[in-house]
């Protein structure tokens, strides 16, 4: 089995459970993102699951120069960003993409599926 991150992408600025639509939308959109969860758990695909807080709680930090460089703020200033993700187990490309869509469905937002280096 090889390891592959799904990454969740949509609005830098935090949303309450980061979703789009009034609180009921919102409420809805978290039942059916936990029963997707549950489907990965039982399944045995499911490595790790996490949502992050919006851009505006980022911090970077930068090594590169002779003083580490630590500021507020996202490395790249932009409408949308990673909102979260999902570290899974499968067989394949194939099967990890249809994990993807299931998610994609859940989530309600476009994902980005890409192999660990090696996989």
């Amino acid at each position: 089995m090889a390891q592959y991150a799904i990454v969740v992408w949509g609005p830098s600025e935090s949303r309450p459970h980061g979703g789009y639509g009034d609180e009921q939308t919102q409420r809805d959109t978290m039942a059916a993102i936990r029963a997707f969860n549950d489907r990965l758990r039982e399944a045995g695909n499911l490595v790790f699951v996490g949502g992050l807080e919006g851009s505006e709680a980022t911090t970077v930090a930068d090594a590169r120069g002779a003083e580490p460089v630590i500021s507020d703020g996202p490395y790249i200033d932009a409408k949308e960003g990673m909102n979260g993700l999902w570290i899974i187990e499968a067989s394949d490309l194939d099967e990890a993409l249809g994990i993807a869509t299931e998610a994609s469905r859940a989530c309600d937002r476009p994902l980005e599926v890409r192999p660990f280096a090696g996989a």
